[in-house]
């Protein structure tokens, strides 16, 4: 049975497992994850794949899968979503910011996006996600190292200095060739998007199709010199 750790035993144990598990699949990955910490463990999903999910799903049947619904996802990201918590044997979790998006744009003014769009990914990813974690000592992310430079260091298992959390990407060593096949051999649920010019998929108005080439993460933000929308560095 899974028990509660405080942050200094989970600190070590999470560097430990780091290196321990380097070298694992992706389901060896969440296996230790599940029974480490139960339903103090959860995936979080942006619905691009549900590649994570699937893999969860068949070491912890019912896991929790938490998703952020920014007021701004492109119709085919909340399809997706919906899709996964009727097929998967998963428990889909909405989370939604404070504010709706015209709250904001009444506070802020309109098109935050586009003016400051750390301070938007801030109000409306990263806070919600915070407060959206709170009940769980450990969180799994689809994060890959080949995804973009910023992301080549991610380790298997590790500490989420930030939230104080055990952060697990059971597929940072995994390719967009392994994701893919992957995905052919279980039939798993994907966004409609990625056949349609989208090599990432975030919210709407700051995402675009990817040139021939480019990296996964080059349509998101594009011309802003942002890579990231903050959960995850």
């Amino acid at each position: 049975m899974a028990t509660t750790h405080a942050d200094g035993d989970l600190t070590t144990l999470a560097e430990r497992a780091g290196r321990e598990l380097e070298n694992a699949t992706p389901q060896e990955i969440l296996r230790w994850a599940a029974d480490t910490f139960g339903r103090k463990f959860c995936v979080t999903s942006s619905m691009e794949d549900a590649v994570v999910a699937h893999l969860a799903s068949r070491v912890r049947p019912g896991v929790d899968v938490v998703f952020l619904d920014t007021g701004y996802h492109f119709e085919e990201t909340i399809g997706t979503r919906d899709a996964v918590g009727a097929v998967m044997d998963v428990n889909v979790i909405t989370l939604t910011p404070r504010q709706s998006v015209a709250e904001q744009d009444a506070e802020y003014g309109p098109r935050l996006h586009d003016r400051d769009p750390d301070l938007c990914c801030a109000l409306r990813k990263v806070k919600p996600l915070e407060e959206g974690l709170t009940g769980y000592q450990a969180w799994a992310t689809g994060l890959r190292r080949d995804e973009s430079p910023t992301r080549a260091n991610t380790p298997v298992v590790g500490w989420d200095e930030k939230r104080r959390k055990v952060k697990v990407s059971p597929i940072a060593r995994w390719t967009q060739d392994d994701v893919e096949a992957y995905v052919a051999e279980h039939g798993v649920l994907t966004n409609p998007l990625l056949m349609d010019g989208y090599a990432s998929v975030g919210c709407a108005p700051c995402t675009r199709r990817v040139a021939e080439g480019e990296d996964a993460r080059s349509g998101r933000w594009a011309g802003l010199g942002k890579t990231e929308c903050g959960l995850h560095g």
